[in-house]
């Protein structure tokens, strides 16, 4: 394109001489530089070329003609060969056009705003297209008509006193390079300005053929606002547009000078996706122009989706120009949509032209019903979208900024014609347009040559059809941005001229800079009634309607755009939508009010957990959890931990009750019952021997001792009860200390016992002494030390493995509470030293057997070391087998430990319990000691006629009444006869008091002894009288 060249020849000014011409060529130089970062034209040699060549004044005026703003309707007939179209007519001829013809709508005034308006659409084989009729012309002729008001209706002295205010309006064709060249025409005046201290050499000042103009109303699209603002930022003027509504025209880092009337992109965004959380849609499509407008809109929308956990299925971009791509592209795209069905919403951002060549390759593939449109202000409401495609459209919900009806407007816009209309140089194309008919004489275009039917300029607008007048519904954007202009210059007005009318040297030229302060500073009512303000960003309030397509008439057929009515509205309140309102076009559903669904699958239920699809992180498939799983995300089933169960809705899970081995169990009650009787046998035993403590029996038991045995065996039935307590630390510290210590007491006082009596028959074979520590006191302190070992193991071991209580899960729905102990067999601690006693014990039980049968109690003894044996030997295998049964474990150890207390207490304290309660004659000494009768070889007497003749008998030794039993003889032969009558009188002696002492019955053990001893004979087990366990302590041999 060679049109920078041109442009640079339309800059120079005009000086009053020759002289100021190195000044113009300095200042092409310069704004050379400015237009290269600017525009996307040839290169900057050409452009160059063309600046050095167009130094002169003279030849600039030529190249230039005169300019539009002196002769506003006059056109320029000097085109490049670019510009000229071959186009068939009517007739089938074909002609050569010059397309498009630059013109200006222009209105004078004291004050004129320049005007950007998208008159003609885009077109792809060429500059312009066909006539807009709703956001181009409609636009202008309110953007004219406000300053119509502005000038004629309101009252001049509070708005603009003595000030007239004019316009300066040109087409961008809706194309940003197109736009960017005819704004070229704004800066002019600007640049004009920069010379404004040079003086002719008459002292006069130069003449500037241009027009300041301080601001500019426009364009429409993004994508030529981002242009156009780049440009006009360089000269500080403000630029205010109406449509634009791309997000990133809110950074003011880069257009500080821009500002608009309707809400940025990003407030829209935020609404789209308000609607498709309202219409519960989590998976949908993209479609999005690929431009400024679409590109940033496409990335707040991911973003905004992303943060709602909404998935994108399909991400398509519109190109910018229809024209670029054709059929084959549209069909290829929604051929890529219909790949994923499951995705029926699809959001539409970009503008009419190319959204409708999408809906007609939606015809086009038979695509229609198959989505649900969300629809960007873009192509919301426009005619151009849903003509011939209100199938494919239907349904579709869209945002339009809040908007109302200017007042008058339409009124006025139906009594326009092109006689009455001359100002609008594009008037006479529309009416063409419009009603299909072609001016006498009028500029050809690629469009009007179609139309045969002469206008008579009396066509008038029909209620419906092809002649039917359609107003656009968003024009008061453009009624405010005037307004905002004329606001800020009358505040600009009252502060710089004191109020005064008319325009004052401050205010001629303007300061844009300053201008712009006052612009951000406007708030007023406008022409609709609406309140307006920019807020911090320049951008107008972010206030939105939910625009429906619908059809409003079964027969005839009949769609139309729902603008007046409100189907919903949206405001930094939220989202709120009429709902009544709304039918929407389902392939499945029909036409109908249900809204139809828009998810790659459906949501999963209570306790399943979606598995994502491969490739595709928006669908997935319903997982179960399992039985003992809750929904830890909906990614992910995990398992409860244990002693816990999910809830029935898998959202969590919930402690399982703590149970424990109480007494009220049936595992219990049995042991308990045992126990109970068991502790109350003993009490009564214990009863007994204290209430016969000076009896026979209980001293020959050995009271002390007994009273020892006692307490262990009840503390045996007592370990039961504390076995089934509630298990916390101190408890099961009180259960592993008791344990060990119960036994203890127990085969410590019995091993003893038996200990004692084998030391006093082991020693009797050796001498006459008495054996060292066998009095009850002795007895006391050793039994006292063995059980002292005992403790001493427990405490080293509990301080080094404290007893905890904790929790126990033998299957996934059990919890039970248990000391540690009942885990891990460390009870076997405390068993140990016990049992080692309980062998002890038995070795000795085992050893003392063939002493004499008034010594009885140790069978007794072994006995009860027998049985309890094979008592342990059986618990063993049961404790170390009920593993993961403990209420069987636990109730398996408290019958074993009450066995041991019963076996104890029946082998020992039986016997004795028999003859004091049923047998008390036999509870005397001569009983007790059942008399043996000696024998020898030639006779047998009695134990006192032998004690006579004992002298005749001394060396004949006597035998044993059984000779079945082995003797134990203590033999005294070999003895001097002194050591034998000494022995013999001091036993004498003692006699009394052994008597007193219960020790000897009335046949004295120490007259049998001394005879023996005297005659020098042994004495047999069976000689010795049945002498109980308490005389052996007083026995001195």
């Amino acid at each position: 394109m060679l049109w920078p060249g041109r442009l640079l020849l339309l800059l120079h000014v005009q000086p009053c001489s020759s002289s100021s011409s190195r000044w113009g060529f300095l200042f092409n130089f310069l704004l050379l530089l400015c237009l290269i970062s600017v525009t996307r034209s040839s290169s900057a040699e050409e452009l160059l070329l063309r600046s050095l060549r167009s130094s002169s004044p003279r030849e600039r005026q030529e190249e230039e003609g005169q300019s539009s703003l002196t002769k506003p309707r006059q056109q320029t007939d000097k085109r490049s060969a670019a510009n000229w179209e071959t186009v068939r007519t009517i007739t089938g001829d074909f002609v050569n056009i010059t397309w498009p013809v630059k013109r200006a709508a222009t209105v004078d005034g004291q004050i004129v705003l320049g005007g950007l308006m998208m008159v003609h659409e885009r077109e792809e084989k060429s500059t312009c297209g066909r006539i807009m009729r709703q956001g181009g012309i409609q636009a202008m002729e309110v953007m004219l008509y406000t300053i119509d008001q502005v000038n004629q209706h309101f009252n001049m002295t509070d708005l603009l006193p003595g000030i007239q205010l004019g316009a300066y309006v040109l087409d961008d064709c809706d194309k940003d390079t197109y736009g960017l060249e005819m704004a070229v025409d704004f800066i002019k005046g600007s640049i004009s300005t920069l010379d404004g201290e040079y003086k002719c050499p008459d002292g006069s000042t130069p003449v500037v053929p241009y027009k300041v103009i301080p601001g500019v109303v426009g364009a429409a699209s993004s994508v030529t606002s981002i242009q156009v603002a780049n440009l006009l930022r360089l000269f500080k003027i403000p630029q205010i547009s109406f449509f634009s509504t791309s997000s990133e025209l809110s950074n003011k880092d880069r257009f500080e000078y821009f500002s608009r009337t309707v809400p940025s992109d990003a407030n829209q965004t935020r609404a789209m996706v308000d609607l498709v959380k309202l219409l519960n849609w989590t998976y949908i499509s993209i479609v999005y122009e690929e431009s400024a407008y679409g590109i940033q809109a496409f990335a707040t929308l991911q973003m905004l989706l992303e943060e709602s956990k909404i998935c994108i299925a399909m991400r398509e971009k519109l190109p910018k120009d229809s024209g670029k791509a054709g059929e084959r592209h549209y069909d290829e795209l929604v051929d890529r949509l219909k790949l994923k069905p499951q995705a029926k919403g699809v959001i539409v951002y970009g503008s009419d032209q190319e959204v409708a060549e999408l809906m007609r390759s939606i015809r086009r593939r038979n695509a229609t019903g198959m989505f649900t449109w969300i629809g960007s202000d873009g192509w919301s409401a426009r005619t151009a979208v849903s003509e011939n495609n209100e199938l494919q459209v239907e349904g579709t919900l869209s945002f339009q900024p809040l908007s109302h009806p200017v007042a008058d407007f339409e009124t006025y816009f139906r009594s326009l014609t092109v006689a009455n209309n001359q100002r609008n140089p594009w008037f006479v194309e529309y009416w063409e347009d419009m009603f299909q008919c072609k001016y006498f004489n009028s500029t050809l275009t690629p469009y009007n040559v179609k139309w045969e039917e002469e206008c008579t300029g009396e066509e008038t607008y029909d209620k419906s059809g092809p002649f039917a007048l359609e107003m656009e519904g968003q024009l008061q954007f453009v009624s405010d941005a005037v307004l905002a202009f004329v606001h800020a210059l009358r505040l600009m007005h009252r502060d710089k001229c004191a109020g005064l009318p008319g325009l004052c040297e401050e205010m001629n030229p303007n300061d844009g800079a300053e201008l712009l302060r006052y612009l951000r500073k406007v708030k007023f009512v406008g022409l609709t009634g609406d309140e307006f303000e920019f807020d911090h960003l320049g951008d107008g309030p972010a206030r939105y309607n939910v625009v429906h397509f619908k059809k409003t008439s079964i027969m005839p057929p009949r769609w139309e755009w729902l603008i007046q009515v409100n189907v919903g509205q949206y405001n930094k309140s939220g989202l709120m939508l009429d709902w009544s309102q709304i039918r929407f076009n389902d392939r499945e559903t029909g036409y109908s009010d249900r809204v139809p669904e828009s998810e790659c699958a459906r949501p999963c239920g209570a306790g399943q957990a979606k598995s994502i699809m491969p490739d595709e992180k928006c669908c997935w498939t319903c997982m179960n959890c399992t039985q003992y799983q809750y929904l830890a995300s909906e990614f992910e089933c995990l398992d409860c931990p244990l002693g816990f169960l999910p809830h029935a809705n898998k959202t969590g899970c919930y402690e399982i009750p703590a149970t424990f081995l109480s007494a009220d169990s049936y595992w219990a009650i049995g042991v308990i019952t045992f126990a109970c009787l068991g502790g109350c046998s003993t009490v009564l035993v214990v009863a007994v021997f204290i209430k016969n403590s000076e009896t026979n029996v209980v001293k020959a038991a050995g009271r002390e001792l007994s009273y020892v045995l006692l307490a262990g065996i009840f503390l045996c039935y007592a370990m039961t009860g504390v076995l089934l307590l509630k298990p916390c630390d101190i408890v099961c510290g009180v259960q592993m200390f008791g344990i060990g210590f119960c036994f203890a007491l127990c085969y410590a006082s019995l091993l003893t016992k038996t200990n004692r009596i084998a030391r006093i028959f082991q020693a009797a074979k050796h001498t006459a002494q008495r054996p060292n520590f066998i009095s009850p006191k002795s007895q006391l302190v050793i039994c006292a030390g063995l059980v002292l070992v005992q403790m001493l193991i427990m405490i080293l071991y509990m301080a080094y493995s404290p007893p905890i209580s904790q929790f126990y899960y033998p299957s996934r729905e059990e919890n039970v509470l248990v000391c540690r102990s009942h885990l891990d067999a460390s009870y076997m601690i405390a068993f140990t030293y016990p049992i080692l006693l309980l062998i002890i014990c038995t070795v000795y039980a085992v050893v003392t057997r063939k002493i004499p049968e008034a010594f009885n109690e140790s069978q007794h003894i072994g006995f009860t070391m027998y049985t309890t044996c094979i008592i342990w030997l059986a618990f063993v295998p049961i404790f170390f087998s009920t593993a993961t049964n403990i209420p069987l474990r636990i109730t398996t150890l408290c019958a074993s430990i009450s066995l041991s207390g019963t076996v104890s207490l029946i082998c020992i304290f039986a016997p004795k319990m028999y003859i004091i309660l049923l047998r008390p004659e036999r509870n005397v000494r001569q009983s007790l000691m059942a008399p043996k009768y000696l024998t020898n070889k030639t006779n047998t007497t009695s134990m006192n006629s032998q004690n006579s003749e004992s002298s005749s008998h001394s060396n004949m030794p006597l035998k044993p009444a059984t000779a079945s039993r082995p003797e134990l003889v203590v033999s005294l032969n070999n003895k001097p006869p002194s050591a034998v009558v000494m022995l013999k009188a001091e036993t004498a002696e003692k006699e009394p008091s052994l008597k007193h002492m219960g020790s000897f019955s009335n046949v004295s053990h120490a007259t049998v002894a001394s005879d023996a001893i005297s005659n020098d004979l042994s004495f047999s087990h069976d000689s010795l009288p049945s002498i109980d366990g308490e005389s052996l302590d007083d026995v001195q041999l």
